[in-house]
């Protein structure tokens, strides 16, 4: 049986202005992570473990740093002749140059080169958030949907569920609402920036609100306009993802996730109080241990040898 021809976008021009300081030099998605990765590790290392071999990486904010990691590709599989990693800046001599004013609109300024390579399967990711995922499997779910988006969901802190685009799900999978970024969330649903589109569908439907905008503003981001009109229509599913997923947001949130992940080991144990083993931390009981102990995330920093920052999840 041919395999699904899929077209991975990861959009990896934001600022992260979040991150303060992390993100003066360089775009959010060349953070590093875990010691030896940055976040944009995440998104690829699934791409390879799914077989993937079209990524196109969509850079805008400082992409020096980015571009010398992504490198052409090789520890991802994706060093080919035909296919492979391709990196797209924003561009003039068209009616679609100019700077990207957010993920819809990137993505319908990129439009004419993902028509004319033909995937039968749109997979937009972001470059910022922890997590591991068989994006090989949410596209065979969205085929056989029938929807012209799958959006991959997951619950958080209800505190700060109005971070994301929010959702409400009926029995049979469809999503029923979509608030994006909302003061008062209705649920801790979310999504966690994984959309599988339908690429005929949602390329006209951008072309649709790009002539219902001022094009000096442009399209914003799809939780503005294209995933309302979408859930609207009744063309949107949901894929529940039950796994770990943390999105590196502010500083804050990016050292405590650092932390965690750079300090356990895999081959030394500890016994806390409450029983059961947890890693332990350099032949030493981690501080605080009359506590419950934090051992939640990912060692990612101990994957070395495989080039795969979710290998010992």
């Amino acid at each position: 049986m041919a395999l699904t021809r899929i077209l991975v976008v990861v959009l990896a021009g934001g600022a992260g202005g979040r991150l303060e300081l992390l993100t003066d030099g360089r775009a959010k998605p060349a953070v590093s992570y875990g010691g030896m990765y940055r976040l944009i590790d995440f998104p690829l290392s699934n791409c390879q473990r799914a077989g993937i071999a079209d990524v196109w990486v969509l850079q805008q904010y400082k992409p020096g740093a980015l571009s010398d990691h992504l490198a052409n590709g090789r520890p991802w599989d994706l060093d080919r002749t035909t296919g492979g990693l391709l990196i797209l800046h924003p561009h003039q001599g068209d009616e679609r140059g100019g700077w990207h004013q957010g993920t819809a609109d990137g993505l319908w300024r990129s439009a004419p080169m993902i028509r004319e390579f033909g995937p039968e399967a749109l997979v937009v990711v972001s470059a910022d958030a922890v997590y591991k995922l068989d994006y090989r499997d949410v596209v065979e779910r969205h085929l056989d949907s029938g929807a012209s988006v799958t959006m991959v969901t997951t619950r958080v802190a209800k505190a700060d569920a109005g971070r994301y685009g929010v959702v409400q799900v009926g029995d049979d999978g469809a999503i029923t609402d979509y608030a994006y970024k909302p003061d008062e969330p209705a649920s801790d649903l979310v999504t966690n920036e994984v959309f599988v589109f339908t690429p005929d569908r949602v390329l006209d439907l951008l072309e649709e609100l790009a002539k219902e905008v001022d094009q000096e503003e442009g399209l914003d981001d799809f939780g503005d306009n294209l995933l309302p009109r979408l859930v609207e229509a009744g063309e949107a599913r949901e894929y529940r993802f039950d796994g770990y997923w943390r999105d590196v947001g502010t500083v804050s949130a990016y050292w405590e996730r650092r932390w965690i992940c750079s300090r356990p080991s895999p081959r030394s144990t500890w016994t806390s109080p409450a029983g059961g083993s947890r890693p332990r931390a350099g032949g030493r009981q981690p501080r605080g241990s009359a506590a419950a102990p934090r051992w939640t995330t990912v060692c990612c920093h101990r994957a070395a040898t495989s080039l795969d920052p979710c290998a010992t999840r």
